[in-house]
């Protein structure tokens, strides 16, 4: 027997509508799952987007005021897609309503937030989903699994980059994203975020580190209407840029491995350049997320001028069956959201976590909250 789920979505940017895309495909690709989403809610305070998100994803109902979804009972889980400063306020509100929830990372602007939502989440006795989705493709979870199996021996090294360009045009509005008070902590929150994630992911806790951080683009214009995703402003009054453009960190993991994690949201001719090379004492595997769903592995007894060889994953991995019948058949970025719809509901159905959860947004916080920590002192920061 199916469960119907009443699902809503507070915050209709771009991040809303692929939470929303992601509920309606996950019958497609996960028949058996025993409840199915219904889209309830959505809630967003920018005039006219909530009833416009409703009229083409056929919501029930539409509002501007987020509060009305927590005072629903029709709602049973939500997905908190609204900006950073907003994450613990509704993220707690919610949990404290009975709703489980599914939230975007950095879960709030600190490692304050991310517990606050925590322990609601813990004392309501609700599920609650991370938005670390890059954990999820299956190449990713491949990698961890060869890892694991010590095929390339002990992990000696990492490096885990995130490059892109979304803020490098000089013209970008100044929102949210680069206001300390509303955006946190710049590309730490934004994609540095991920990458302790997949950090910690793959090889483990992360005992300490140490962080140099910039602004590179000091000032922008303020947007003079409504924006989504990274708009652009001209002729608006400049105001400065509070946040980090760049980071640079190394880590020391708790396993004795050691590590860089290097992200910038300004890097010109960088579009999603993400991913990770592990390197342990028989091998190394590389990957890639602009070629989603293929490793470099590197593993033998020959050591020196050992080769990398490609390997497509496939209905082995992961969640890839879900998704393709056969290796080297594509997956995209979206489909990536849609497991992670799918570990969430599944969490609902069980009572018990499936995927990313509170707990590694609390792990993830810690690393941001030290890395800014190190940036003003130069030193070295333990977790």
């Amino acid at each position: 027997m199916v469960d119907s789920l009443g699902v809503a979505v507070v915050g209709f940017g771009w991040m809303g509508r692929v939470h929303t895309q992601a509920y309606a495909r996950v019958p497609h690709h996960y028949p058996r799952l025993s409840v199915r989403p219904e889209l309830v809610a959505v809630a967003e305070e920018v005039p006219g987007r909530a009833e416009e998100a409703a009229a083409r994803f056929g919501f029930a109902s539409a509002t501007r005021d987020w509060r009305e979804v927590a005072a629903d009972p029709r709602v049973r889980a939500v997905s908190i897609t609204a900006p950073n400063f907003l994450h613990h306020e509704i993220g707690v509100a919610m949990a404290e309503a009975g709703k489980h929830i599914w939230i975007e990372k950095p879960v709030g602007l600190s490692v304050a937030d991310a517990q606050a939502v925590a322990d609601a989440v813990a004392k309501a006795g609700v599920q609650g989903a991370v938005g670390f989705n890059y954990r999820n493709a299956p190449a990713v979870e491949a990698a961890r699994d060869l890892i694991a199996s010590g095929e390339i021996g002990t992990v000696t090294h990492v490096r885990v980059r995130l490059f892109s360009d979304y803020a490098a045009h000089p013209e970008g509005a100044l929102t949210w994203r680069y206001e300390r008070e509303r955006g946190g902590s710049g590309v730490l929150g934004d994609l540095a975020s991920h990458g302790a994630d997949l950090a910690r992911f793959l090889l483990g806790d992360i005992a300490s580190l140490t962080a140099d951080t910039a602004i590179f683009v000091p000032e922008r214009a303020r947007p003079t209407g409504a924006t989504a995703g990274h708009s652009r402003a001209t002729g608006g009054t400049l105001g400065p840029v509070e946040n980090e453009d760049y980071v640079n960190c190394l880590l020391r993991f708790a396993s004795g491995a050691r590590g860089v994690l290097e992200a910038c949201r300004v890097s010109v001719g960088e579009q999603n350049n993400y991913g990770f090379e592990v390197h342990g004492t028989k091998g190394a595997v590389f990957w890639d997320f602009r070629r989603m769903n293929e490793l470099g592995v590197s593993r033998g007894t020959t050591y020196q001028d050992q080769p990398v060889s490609t390997v497509y994953v496939g209905p082995g991995d992961g969640e890839f069956g879900a998704f393709q019948p056969g290796a080297a058949n594509a997956m995209g970025y979206d489909d990536l959201k849609v497991i992670e719809a799918y570990r969430f509901l599944r969490s609902v159905a069980e009572g018990e976590p499936h995927g990313a959860t509170l707990s590694d947004a609390v792990r993830s916080a810690a690393v941001l909250d030290a890395m800014a920590r190190s940036a003003v002192s130069g030193a070295w920061v333990s977790l």
